[in-house]
């Protein structure tokens, strides 16, 4: 299983914020937003932060997938 942050992307997308304000805005480092950018995990309490600085739930900004269906 592998975490998925397309949600986050368009999110960001839909808000037009670029990932330099999330970072400034929601106080996370730019490794946090490296590591999503490779989709591997980051702690929950990054997640929370972008979440309460987007006003969402986690599950607006990512999703758990399943890699042997993706790689089919």
């Amino acid at each position: 299983m592998s975490v998925c942050y397309d949600r986050l992307w368009k999110l960001l997308i839909d808000k037009k914020m670029n990932r330099t304000e999330l970072k400034d805005m929601a106080g996370i480092s730019f490794n946090v937003l490296a590591k999503m950018g490779k989709g591997e995990t980051v702690s929950l309490e990054s997640l929370q932060k972008i979440c309460r600085t987007l006003e969402c739930n986690i599950g607006d900004i990512m999703e758990f997938t399943d890699e042997e269906a993706d790689a089919q």
